[in-house]
């Protein structure tokens, strides 16, 4: 069990999820609320009887560092974090679908562990950390729920529709004596991750505030000569330092120069380690993770603060796209249309300003948008980045068409949905050279135009909002226009001559 380092604020008031002063206190009625969300959504299912009916859910493990006897730090599986909110490695979780009552089960640890990892908390003292009904060792699941007069355990089985992978489904001793379905909790439990609590959105809030506040520390940083990785480092030690965000959600990247046209720069072969030169673009995207809730935000601007008149033109031309969906969005329009809306918006900004030529509608059904975004307008977001829920039963599938294929979704937007809007564009070499050869494609693009962007790297503006009854609010806070970076960086240059 983590411990505390001082008193909690006296508003709690409850079990909580907190780090230190600042830091946001996350009550443990966010995962209780939770629960009682997906036993009533399961409660509703015709195929489901209440009585006897038990959810079971196994929670993350620690990982070896290959064979040594280290572990990556851990991180909680995001199924098990949403019921739960349990800190520790190796649990289980049930839920009574009848009656609504949760009980955790946590590793019986050996006397040992007092010794190298800490006090060995009681299962009283489990129950009332994490707001459960019950706590039993996870040698005592079989036994505890025939005494509970289990009929039928609904296990986690599905596919991730960004990943591919598998979810982890529940496995423990004397499971073979119960019956067991696995196709009916995965598309509810996602339903229910889709839209967003009260408090659910609070944290979201909270880690988007950080996450800006630590872009624009890393603003302030960035000068000609430094090396992407301090970038980098700028960030993690703002979130974790200032906000409690021990992770961050996705490895950070930190493209400069023609690196910032590079989707997920920043991975083990390419480690965020060119050194920014002046006069290059810097495109940064990285969020922090606070109690398992994820923010995802980028941040495009010039290494030296201030924009050349072609950086200017690309960046204008993406927010003005970025500004087309904020304006838009609301329940009851489809992603889809926002993603093309996004689109159309900025491949008129590219032909008003001389790269492009022809109809919009013409370069879309040619696939064009495709290849200066080749990625989609966003994905829904909360305890995974790209969180689930894009592609579920009774909801649109995943297009075939170009410029629609990369989507992370194609749903109708609702109220309480949390999502990135991201429209980018970017010079990529091998895509312009494919367009370039294509006769659908070549007859939109001014060549010798062209040719002044290669090696420019790319723009991309990523905000994190939330759907309201009536549009969106947008949780990001940072600089956005390109006076307001000007200015924002100039500012910084000034007060470090000073």
């Amino acid at each position: 069990m983590a411990a505390d380092s001082s008193v909690p604020p006296k508003s709690c008031g409850q079990p909580h999820f907190w780090r230190f002063h600042e830091t946001l206190a996350v009550p443990m009625s966010l995962f209780c609320h939770n629960r009682a969300r997906l036993v009533s959504r399961l409660q509703a299912k015709g195929e489901v009887t209440a009585a006897g009916t038990f959810v079971v859910l196994q929670g993350g493990v620690d990982v070896p560092f290959n064979d040594t006897d280290t572990n990556w730090p851990f991180r909680q599986e995001s199924f098990f974090q949403w019921c739960f909110g349990v800190e520790e490695p190796g649990c289980y979780g049930a839920l009574d679908v009848g009656t609504g009552a949760s009980i955790l089960f946590v590793p019986r640890l050996p006397p040992e562990y007092a010794i190298w990892e800490g006090k060995l908390h009681t299962l009283d003292d489990f129950k009332e950390r994490y707001s459960v009904n019950e706590a039993h060792y996870t040698d005592e699941i079989a036994r505890v729920l025939k005494e509970k007069r289990a009929r039928l355990l609904l296990t986690l089985n599905g596919r991730n529709s960004d990943s591919g992978l598998l979810s982890r489904e529940a496995i423990f001793d004397g499971i073979s004596e119960f019956k067991v379905d696995n196709s009916i909790l995965y598309p509810e439990i996602c339903e229910c991750r889709v839209i967003k609590s009260r408090e659910e959105i609070e944290v979201l809030r909270y880690v988007c505030m950080i996450s800006s506040e630590a872009h624009k520390a890393v603003m302030r940083s960035v000068r000609p000569e430094m090396a992407e990785y301090k970038a980098e480092a700028c960030f993690q030690n703002y979130v974790y330092n200032m906000g409690g965000c021990r992770h961050v959600s996705y490895t950070c990247i930190c493209g400069s120069g023609h690196n910032s046209s590079i989707l997920h720069y920043g991975h083990a072969g390419a480690p965020n380690d060119k050194v920014i030169m002046d006069g290059d673009m810097c495109l940064f995207d990285m969020g922090g993770n606070y109690c398992g809730y994820a923010a995802d935000i980028t941040c495009s601007f010039p290494a030296n603060g201030k924009f050349t008149e072609d950086q200017k033109f690309i960046y204008n031309a993406v927010l003005k796209a970025r500004d087309a969906v904020l304006a838009a969005a609301k329940p009851g329009v489809t992603w889809t249309d926002m993603h093309l809306l996004a689109n159309r918006v900025m491949l008129t900004s590219l032909k008003e300003g001389g790269l492009l030529v022809g109809d919009v509608e013409g370069m879309i059904r040619a696939g064009l948008n495709e290849v200066f975004q080749p990625h989609g307008l966003g994905h829904l977001l909360g305890l995974d980045v790209h969180d689930v829920g894009g592609y579920l039963p009774g909801h649109p599938e995943r297009s075939k068409e170009a410029g629609l294929r990369k989507l992370r979704t194609a749903r109708t937007l609702l109220a309480g949905m949390a999502l990135t809007v991201e429209p980018g564009c970017y010079f990529i070499d091998c895509l312009l050279d494919a367009a370039l050869v294509s006769p659908k494609q070549s007859k939109f693009i001014v060549r010798e135009q062209l040719q002044r962007f290669r090696g420019f790297g790319g723009v991309r503006i990523e905000d994190d909002v939330l759907i309201t009854e009536d549009g969106v609010e947008n949780l990001t806070n940072v600089p956005r226009t390109v006076e307001e970076i000007e200015k924002f960086m100039a500012g910084a240059k000034n007060a470090k001559v000073n």
